[in-house]
């Protein structure tokens, strides 16, 4: 599968470890930035995440920030990007079950490596379960004029 990985200095490191992991898996991964811990701004990498998400049906998103708000609000202005910030790995599974969620978010001060490839893990490894679920995300895309 192919991951679009993104952060800036605040979850530079965890992103390091976590796209190790992805290689491990046997994931093409492109990391869009940032490659250092200097200062940056996260809505760069979101919007470059979340771009390349829209632009290659099929592929996902992670992406990390200190805290994993900023980042996940940033990804979520596009439109068909559902940016989930997980915590464990129960909301990772239950934000591609139940959300369709296709890009993953953390917080790099928020959550250790263990737990975050755990997210990883269970992000990567469910399926979006449709059903009674699709009416639903119809309804989290509306357009700006009010449309689906």
């Amino acid at each position: 599968m192919k991951i679009y990985a993104g952060s800036d200095h605040g979850g530079f490191e965890l992103k390091k470890s976590l796209i190790k992991r992805l290689h491990e898996l046997g994931h093409q991964v492109e990391d869009l930035g940032t490659h250092s811990l200097a200062s940056c701004d996260y809505p760069d990498y979101a919007h470059a995440v979340a771009a390349n998400v829209i632009a290659d049906p099929g592929s996902l998103g992670l992406l990390i920030c200190g805290s994993g708000i900023g980042i996940s609000i940033a990804a979520n202005r596009h439109h068909g990007i559902r940016a989930a910030l997980c915590r464990c790995g129960l909301e990772a599974e239950l934000s591609r079950r139940h959300n369709d969620a296709n890009v993953l978010v953390m917080g790099g001060r928020i959550v250790g490596e263990a737990l975050a490839i755990d997210m990883l893990e269970k992000f990567l490894g469910t399926d979006f379960e449709g059903g009674r679920h699709n009416n639903r995300i119809a309804k989290i895309e509306i357009t700006q004029e009010g449309q689906q």
